[in-house]
């Protein structure tokens, strides 16, 4: 890997996995505009591991809040607004867990074809346009309700489908139960915590069976460009989330499936 293939595609998934928009199909868009070689399933972990550790620093002091009451609740049966938030993240991971577990083979050999992906990048994109304009923005993430957590745990399960977008399926569900832009926001960043460490952590075991050599350069400097810009990503979306709202991302999918579609129709 040059130089310029490592910033572009530690930046690119510092970015994509977490702003409202397909990082699938941005990895398919990256090989077909510039005729990279396939990055190898190291860098991957690499990268991912780069995210998990912004998202964990930018939300140290929630984290640390949620695991000690958490942890509390346990033993003592109290519950907080913390330890409630933590148990919505813990239950709200279980439906595309188990759905990665159970369609993880098909999802990769049958849905994997840039028109599925196209398709469903416009699609959720439309459907996220009308979550923000139709949500009552209510509530913040620690009111959130067992049928709320269902929700939002069972429509994370849906980006398994290429093209949907973790983050904005999961903020898409979030606003529709009634959660404000920011909250919506805050709950989905806090769900891809425990499923960026099950990802990885399969990532990582394969990655053990395989018998590659290893560009440490490479991994080291895509792990501190995938942290750094996934965490300025989180601070300036939550910063500007609620003056801009999701027209932006929404209007950038569009364009992004209608390019994909004249690329691959």
């Amino acid at each position: 890997m040059d130089l310029i293939q490592i910033v572009v595609l530690a930046v690119l998934q510092g970015l994509t996995e977490f702003l409202p928009v397909s990082s699938s199909a941005h990895l398919i868009l990256v090989p077909v505009l510039t005729g990279w070689q396939d990055q190898g399933l190291a860098f991957d972990v690499a990268v991912h591991m780069g995210t998990l550790l912004a998202i964990v620093w930018y939300f140290r002091q929630e984290l640390i809040a949620m695991a000690r009451d958490w942890g509390r609740s346990l033993t003592t049966q109290q519950s907080t607004p913390n330890s409630r938030l933590a148990w919505a993240v813990l239950l709200g991971t279980i439906p595309a867990g188990l759905a990665g577990l159970a369609f993880k083979d098909f999802i990769e050999t049958g849905l994997r074809s840039p028109l599925v992906i196209a398709t469903t990048t416009i699609l959720f994109g439309l459907l996220l346009w009308w979550a923000d304009l139709r949500g009552r923005r209510e509530r913040d993430e620690h009111s959130l309700t067992w049928r709320d957590v269902l929700v939002v745990g069972c429509a994370q399960a849906l980006a398994l489908i290429p093209g949907t977008s973790r983050s904005g399926i999961t903020m898409t569900a979030a606003l529709m139960m009634g959660l404000t832009r920011e909250g919506a926001a805050r709950y989905s960043f806090l769900l891809s915590v425990p499923i960026i460490v099950l990802a990885g952590g399969l990532e990582i075991l394969e990655l053990l069976r395989l018998d590659q050599p290893v560009e440490w350069l490479a991994l080291v400097l895509g792990t501190l460009l995938s942290a750094l810009s996934a965490y300025l990503c989180v601070r300036l979306f939550l910063q500007l989330l609620e003056r801009t709202g999701m027209a932006p991302f929404v209007i950038y999918r569009l364009l992004l499936g209608a390019f994909l579609l004249y690329l691959f129709l």
